[in-house]
């Protein structure tokens, strides 16, 4: 795939409000699926998305050597045609990670989505070394990934907000399961919370979220991004019912690992083959066709 070379100049320098998409990386015969790959960003970025993230869980990121990471994200970067996009980055070798930050710098991501360092576990100083030390690395922004129940690791609500005062810190995908820490960091103003659990888009944009990394918005993503747009916006009854007609949806993608309902989702609807790469498995059609009407 052609190589996107811009200076580290032409980053680009954006918010992370809105309804972001985590895409799925098709596959073909053992192989990434970049035509695929092409076709549904230049789908997607029609649809009322505000961005990408490439490389990101549901990417199956941790299934892709390096080589075929940066293919992926030169595909997708191609075919947003200025959307920004944000570059998923995960491990826990801090030299290696700072390497691979350095790859990047050539690249015009928007920003790295930046979960703990996975299995280690470190004290909550040891996060603080970790995601500082990136963020003073990094080209572009770091949204910070508070995922537990992947990585091993809770980001504390002290630590978050130390964490909000690095300048090159912006934004939190916010899966940690507490109400209350989500609360308290929109209260706290400084770090724009997304959403990172589907099912708690709707109560973190009403609190004051600034939007939502969604992967079940590869499905009635008109539908998602009308709901922020409500929401937004103060109809709070008609974002409601919105909403309401989304929840099914939600669960049902959910229901196996993700991204397997998706992509058998999406395989469907013929955009992709049904194939992930081992040890996922590939689900069969999760929901209702009807559900999948946009």
């Amino acid at each position: 795939m052609p190589t996107t070379a811009n200076p580290l100049s032409q980053t680009i320098s954006t918010g992370f409000s809105g309804l972001w998409l985590p895409l799925i990386t098709p596959f073909r015969a053992g192989a990434v699926d970049h035509p695929a790959l092409a076709r549904l960003t230049r789908h997607y970025r029609q649809a009322g998305v505000s961005g990408f993230v490439a490389c990101g869980s549901t990417g199956e990121a941790a299934s892709l050597d390096d080589g075929e990471q940066l293919a992926v994200l030169d595909t997708v970067l191609e075919a947003a045609d200025g959307l920004p996009v944000v570059m998923g980055l995960s491990g826990y070798h801090l030299p290696q990670t700072l390497a691979w930050i350095n790859a990047l710098r050539s690249r015009p991501i928007a920003g790295l989505l930046v979960p703990a360092p996975h299995y280690i576990r470190p004290s909550q100083a040891g996060l603080i070394h970790w995601f500082g030390t990136i963020a003073d690395a990094a080209p572009a922004p770091l949204i910070l990934y508070d995922i537990p129940y992947r990585t091993g690791s809770r980001i504390e609500l002290a630590t978050l907000l130390a964490l909000a005062g690095h300048p090159n810190i912006r934004a939190v995908k916010d899966c940690g399961g507490d109400a209350g820490k989500t609360q308290a960091l929109i209260a706290d103003g400084r770090l724009q919370v997304l959403a990172g659990e589907d099912g708690q888009i709707f109560s973190t944009l009403a609190l004051g979220g600034a939007g939502a990394i969604a992967a079940s918005a590869h499905l009635g993503t008109e539908k998602f991004a009308k709901v922020m747009q409500l929401l937004e916006g103060g109809a709070l009854a008609e974002a409601r019912q919105l909403w309401n007609t989304l929840t099914p949806l939600i669960n049902a993608l959910f229901a196996e690992p993700n991204p397997a309902s998706i992509k058998a989702a999406l395989a469907h609807q013929g955009w992709i083959e049904n194939e992930l790469r081992a040890p996922m498995m590939p689900a069969e059609l999760p929901v209702n066709p009807d559900l999948l009407k946009d």
